[in-house]
């Protein structure tokens, strides 16, 4: 961009150019712009100055534009309101927007917030599209370079990133209907720790809400069966001696009661923190703050039906 004219020039004497183009009159240019006929006549002569043209000649009727003032007239025309734009507030109307939203979390997460998520987004902007890329090790640098707007996650908060609550999950055990603790009403953390697991690897092999949680008190558990997806893990517990230790907002759309028992784990391992970051550079920007308006409902929609669901659960499913 060559700014060489641009640097000479004091752009403070814009409004004043354009009332004086328009109004073709010393005072009523004036007027206009908030400024005292003297004020406006210096203005005057420092725009003579740098644009070296007189602009406005006295004649008997009047002042009228030299042919360099109409040239300019007719050009600002079309960059006075430009100009207004880049200098105004940044407005958003996700109606007329046309986003492609990029976020990122497990398949839990993506299972339980998407359909909801998806359903606020189109309903108040329906040019734009979602997309949710999968977890994996390096998705909060995503989130640095600015490829992902969003990393849903429970755990510990990455540094350098915004991070707010986004609700709290409480984690379930689902075994077989004929698993030996089936019957349990409760799950204590010595009968938890001497079954064989299936884990979810969320990082490096582990459940980090969960292993961290038993890692604290010095323990760990025997994992046998090692699985990326919660869905994977969920097909694979009928028929085994396996216990699955998920996120509860899980149990409504895919645990088949008739054949698996969903019990409340030890008490050592009872909630998890599900947040959402993004990057700071883009906290204040108009359309985030809308993206998380946007989650935020659909979390809060999501905690609230379950509330509500829970109400109407068979108690055998937690026998």
């Amino acid at each position: 961009m060559d700014t060489a004219s641009l640097n000479r020039v004091d752009l403070n004497l814009l409004t004043p150019l354009v009332a004086l183009l328009e109004e073709q009159q010393i005072s009523r240019a004036a007027a206009r712009v908030g400024l005292s006929q003297p004020a406006m006549s210096r203005a005057l002569q420092r725009l003579r100055r740098v644009l070296d043209d007189e602009l406005l000649v006295r004649t008997d009727g009047g002042f009228r534009l030299t042919p360099r003032a109409r040239r300019l007239r007719a050009q600002l025309a079309s960059v006075v309101p430009q100009l207004d734009a880049v200098f105004s507030v940044d407005a958003f109307d996700p109606a007329e927007a046309t986003l492609d939203i990029q976020l990122a979390g497990s398949d839990y997460l993506v299972s339980v917030l998407a359909p909801l998520l998806y359903r606020r987004v189109r309903a108040a902007s329906p040019q734009s599209t979602v997309r949710f890329r999968h977890w994996h090790d390096r998705v909060f640098e995503e989130v640095d370079d600015g490829s992902v707007d969003l990393v849903f996650f429970g755990g510990i908060e990455p540094p350098g990133l915004k991070v707010s609550h986004l609700f709290t999950e409480r984690f379930v055990c689902v075994v077989d209907e004929g698993h030996p603790l089936a019957a349990r009403a409760q799950l204590d953390l010595d009968a938890y720790l001497g079954c064989r697991h299936l884990v979810i690897d969320i990082d490096q092999g582990t459940q980090p809400a969960v292993d961290l949680a038993l890692g604290a008190l010095g323990v760990t558990r025997s994992a046998h069966l090692i699985v990326p997806f919660h869905a994977a893990a969920l097909r694979a517990i009928p028929g085994t001696d396996l216990v699955l230790t998920l996120p509860a907002l899980l149990v409504d759309s895919c645990v088949d009661t008739t054949v698996l028992r969903v019990l409340p784990p030890p008490r050592e391992i009872q909630t998890l923190n599900y947040l959402v970051a993004w990057h700071p550079m883009v906290d204040g920007d108009a359309r985030h703050v809308w993206l998380r308006d946007v989650v935020e409902g659909a979390a809060a929609e999501l905690v609230g039906g379950a509330q509500a669901r829970s109400l109407h659960w068979p108690t055998t499913q937690y026998r």
